[in-house]
């Protein structure tokens, strides 16, 4: 079930399979080592609309939820 990643619970871990977005935001994204076919992690989501806190390559980033809201992501296991 393909899902945002602002959807997805802490704790749980997903596949990027999609990012929807301009060129500049998928290269700051880039950048960041987020793209397709990376495993994210959520670590926290802060309280209010706050960014959300994500582990990728053994690196922790934060994202606003905006941005969360166009990395659609598959959950796994």
């Amino acid at each position: 079930m393909m899902i945002s990643l602002a959807a997805l619970q802490e704790g749980k871990k997903a596949r990027i399979t999609k990012i929807v977005g301009g060129f500049g935001f998928i290269r700051n994204l880039r950048a960041r080592g987020i793209r397709e076919g990376k495993v994210v992690e959520i670590v926290a989501k802060h309280p209010l609309g706050g960014p959300i806190v994500i582990t990728i390559d053994g690196r922790e980033t934060t994202i606003g939820r905006g941005m969360a809201e166009k990395i659609i992501v598959e959950e796994i296991e």
